[in-house]
């Protein structure tokens, strides 16, 4: 077991049962997360689209997205959604193919700019007592956005190096994240629409989003959510 202070749940490579082929409810459910990471790419486009609504543009790049993923995915060239799993055992050493690399730093960046932006958001909306958001979506989330597409080139992300052998444990890094922000970013917004306009709110607001992403954080660091248990290698023994 894992050295920490905390107690970790994890699992065995040894234990785990080997999945030749996907399913194919498998593979369709698996299809809305990437035409979700890729259509919330270009994020100022996505801000306006929450701000003010459907425009044609957004829905010729929702259906180009649906397009794209479809033909990937049929291809097999999508996480998740291939005909089997490429990785079969989590600790094994095979080359990352260049299409999971590509999926994952592009989710790696939307993960990391949406929050933190919100953050930035909330406090400058705090401090000065105005909403920047628009512009601030507008003049940073690509320079964040991009330099995570430079971190994933480079292979310095969980899920993206250029070896799967360190799967067992960049899984748990990368699912981490995406539970704290997909349950954190909706509670944001209820707490935007709920709460009434005013300084004292925005820092609830704040509070409140940096909290559920702590909360959510620690359950992963746990391994008590989906998909962020530590997988080992190795069997099982008695010690003497």
């Amino acid at each position: 077991m894992p050295n920490s202070s905390v107690a970790v749940r994890f699992e065995y490579a040894s234990e785990r049962k080997i999945r030749e082929r996907n399913k194919l409810h498998y593979r369709f459910a698996h299809w809305p997360i990437w035409i979700a990471v890729f259509y919330l790419a270009p994020g100022p486009f996505t801000f306006d689209l929450f701000a003010h609504g459907v425009h044609p543009y957004m829905m010729a790049w929702l259906a180009t997205v649906i397009l794209g993923t479809g033909i990937a995915g049929f291809a097999g060239k999508l996480p998740g959604v291939e005909p089997r799993p490429y990785i079969i055992r989590f600790t094994e050493d095979r080359p990352n193919p260049i299409y999971r690399r590509v999926c994952y730093t592009l989710a790696w960046s939307e993960l990391v700019a949406y929050a933190a932006l919100n953050i930035a958001g909330l406090v400058i909306a705090i401090v000065t007592g105005h909403w920047h958001l628009q512009q601030i979506y507008s003049h940073a989330y690509f320079p964040i956005a991009a330099s995570f597409w430079i971190l994933g080139a480079l292979g310095l992300l969980p899920r993206v190096k250029t070896s799967t052998k360190g799967e067992g444990h960049e899984r748990r890094y990368f699912y981490g994240a995406v539970w704290a922000c997909v349950v954190a970013q909706p509670i944001l917004g209820l707490l935007w629409w709920w709460l009434p306009r005013g300084t004292a709110f925005d820092i609830l607001r704040l509070c409140g989003f940096l909290g559920v992403l702590g909360f959510m954080g620690a359950l992963a660091v746990r391994g008590y959510l989906p998909r962020t248990r530590p997988i080992l290698p190795g069997e099982l023994a008695v010690s003497d």
